[in-house]
This record gives C-alpha cells, structure tokens and sequence, in this order.
C-alpha cells in the first residue's frame, strides 16, 4: 500500500514538475497526471549507466516526413546524461537541453522513467497519461534508432515512428 501511495505521489509530482517546465503551447494545457498504465521502473545503478556509452556523441536524426535534426549526447557525470538539440547542422547553438538522472535507483527526465535497460538499448515509458514512450536502440557504433510509440487516441490507433540517429562526430 505504501508504494502505491508513493508512485502515485511521484507521478502527480512529476506531472506538475514537467507542465511547469514546458515552454511549448501544447504542453500548456491542463493535462492529468496519472500513467497510462502501471509504470513499473526498472532499478537501475551507475554501473548500469556505463551500458549506455555508445550514445555519447553528436548524431543527425533523420525519419519519414521529419527534416534532418541534430543532437548531442554526454554523461555529464556517472549518473547524469545530458541531451542537447542543436539548431542545425553547424552544431554551434543548443535551442534545447534534456538531462536524463540517476536518483534512487531509477534513470529518467521528470517525464519518463527508464524500465527496460540493456547493453544495446533503453526503453522509457511515459509518467504523464497520453505521452509517448521511445526506445534507444544502438544498432552500430555510428547508428542508433530512436523509436517512439505513440499511444491510441479516440480518433486514431497507436504509431509507432522510428527515426535514424547518424553519428557526425
């Protein structure tokens, strides 16, 4: 009972948190913060983290109908990684940073929380209703895909959207 009532206090925390932070319009609107559906997190620790590595680096994104988009990985330190969106490809100005942390036993951005982790991918799940979950799924030392499931709507059924994460450097 204990640990239902303190995921259920993390969610709604974390749905606050993430409407707070949102600068965008559509996040704006009055959302509710319950999971989709029964988020079980995987504990995760810092030597878990190290699996992640083949992220690291400066990738160009590519997928069906999306322009080429650019993005920059790093583990700011054993238990922080940090992703920033690049403006274009001169790689010159962040326009957005996501930092991703380790903080009892469980690896997410205040919106998503890690619940599957492995040597080749990373797989979160959404703590607000409605919003995607995604994948990272190392394919090569120079390619990754990044893979969002979008959920069913009343007016259309679940997508599922894969994007191509080159390596520039």
């Amino acid at each position: 009972m204990k640990l239902t009532a303190l995921l259920t206090g993390l969610v709604i925390l974390t749905g606050t948190i993430a409407c707070a932070e949102s600068g965008s319009p559509a996040n704006n609107q009055t959302q509710t913060a319950a999971p989709a559906t029964t988020i079980i997190p995987k504990t995760v620790t810092a030597a878990d983290l190290q699996k992640l590595k083949w992220i690291e680096g400066t990738w160009r994104g590519t997928g069906e109908v999306q322009p080429p988009f650019f993005e920059r990985y790093h583990f700011e330190n054993g238990s922080t990684l940090v992703m920033e969106e690049l403006a274009d490809e001169s790689l010159n100005r962040v326009t957005r940073t996501t930092r991703y942390e380790l903080k009892d036993g469980q690896f997410g951005n205040g919106r998503a929380v890690a619940t599957a982790l492995d040597d080749t991918s990373v797989t979160f799940s959404p703590l607000i209703k409605d919003r995607n979950s995604f994948r990272w799924q190392s394919e090569s030392k120079d390619l990754w895909k990044a893979i969002l499931t979008l959920p069913a709507t009343a007016t259309a059924p679940a997508k599922e959207t894969v994007y191509r994460m080159e390596r520039l450097n």
